[in-house]
């Protein structure tokens, strides 16, 4: 006989639920529709049905370590169709957010991001604080004679220096983090091959957003959320170019608006900018259908646009305006940059890491016929091309 499950609801929990956004989950009656009607959800798992109960009762680590809060993408069709007006799809969202300070490293930084409805001028200010101190230290805020060169401004070994230090933070935070879900997601489940074999096939799949086609109220979602990936995905590889074109090709800055490195971070740029938009114009004209906006949620999409904003604004104002209002906007943007990346292991960025390991935990957890089902698809389509090519290749001899 199985031995009874103790429940200790977490009382704390569930006021920081109703706070965030979550009080509507106290109205699920458990009629189980919302599974009913997930095209995402697994056969031998299906959610949110039992993510709602779990939120009754306060469940905060249960919940951390459940993969199905990040194989959710919020499609809310469970919120479209839920008899007692629970929304679901919201629900889930604010789950998340108290997942990802659950598993936070340190602790106090997934507060201080969590509650961005209250902290945002720290999260905002302590940056731009931090880098006035610094260029005062360093040059007392002299402003460089036209024509402007931000590197007279803001000198690279600064840049390295605090961007180095920041990018080890996040890595190790997001080390810990994610290891801690890797490690309580698989408690008492067995996952079959190895993680890499799995891995590329949902890369793949994020890549791509496929899962977003599935979804029915949020489907336009899908190219908001593709578009904003996108677009940090070219502002890195610019970022690398850059380095490599200073360092190993020996061009000086700045680069000319034709250089590869220049243009794919203009690319990225408008990814960005199409990508925020995209996402904050759904959330404000049908917040109701596509899902409604939390702080954790908000908090991220200003951060992403006052980034590529002022990042955008600096290039234009170096050529255009003044060289103090210049340098202003040049300080906003790095400091809002600190910001993005700082607060990456604990705001909607993190959701690239947990929706990873989560979807990777289901394909290794799934039953064999169903985590190959797909891929066994695609090669026998593959194969079916290949017969048809080889056919009309012994016709046309």
């Amino acid at each position: 006989m199985a031995s009874p499950l103790k429940v200790i609801p977490d009382a704390e929990f569930r006021a920081q639920l109703v706070e965030r956004g979550g009080s509507t989950a106290a109205r699920c009656f458990q009629c189980a529709t919302c599974s009913a009607v997930c095209d995402l959800a697994p056969k031998g798992a299906p959610f949110p049905r039992r993510q709602m109960m779990m939120a009754q009762w306060g469940m905060r680590e249960q919940l951390a370590a459940d993969p199905a809060l990040w194989l959710c993408h919020q499609c809310n069709d469970c919120t479209e169709r839920c008899p007692r007006d629970a929304r679901p799809g919201d629900v889930m969202q604010v789950l998340r957010s108290l997942a990802v300070e659950t598993l936070s490293a340190p602790p106090i930084m997934g507060k201080l991001v969590g509650n961005a409805r209250r902290t945002w001028p720290l999260l905002l200010g302590v940056p731009i604080l931090f880098w006035l101190g610094l260029l005062y230290v360093w040059h007392g805020l002299k402003i460089p004679e036209p024509p402007l060169v931000y590197h007279e401004f803001v000198p690279h070994p600064l840049i390295y220096v605090v961007y180095t230090s920041i990018t080890l933070w996040v890595v190790v935070a997001f080390g810990v983090g994610g290891k801690r879900f890797w490690e309580w997601s698989g408690e008492g489940v067995q996952r079959h091959g190895t993680f890499l074999e799995h891995l590329w096939p949902v890369l793949r799949d994020i890549a791509t957003h496929e899962r977003f086609a599935s979804c029915g109220p949020a489907k336009p979602r899908r190219w908001g959320h593709f578009a904003l990936l996108w677009g940090f995905v070219a502002a890195a590889v610019a970022s690398g170019l850059i380095i490599v074109a200073m360092y190993g090709m020996g061009d000086e800055l700045p680069l000319a608006q034709v250089h590869p490195a220049k243009i794919i971070g203009n690319v990225g740029a408008v990814l960005l900018v199409i990508g925020g938009f995209m996402l904050l114009r759904g959330r404000l004209e049908d917040e109701d259908k596509i899902g409604r906006t939390n702080a954790f949620d908000s908090f991220f999409l200003f951060v992403v646009l006052l980034v590529t904003f002022t990042g955008v604004l600096a290039e234009l104002g170096r050529l255009f305006a003044e060289p103090v209002l210049a340098c202003t906007i040049y300080v906003v943007h790095l400091s809002a940059v600190v910001t993005l990346f700082l607060t990456a292991p604990y705001s909607k960025f993190a959701h690239i890491l947990y929706r990873t390991l989560a979807m990777v935990h289901e394909r290794m957890t799934a039953p064999p016929e169903e985590s190959g089902a797909e891929d066994e698809d695609d090669e026998e389509e593959e194969d079916d091309e290949e017969e048809e090519q080889e056919q009309e290749g012994a016709g046309a001899t």
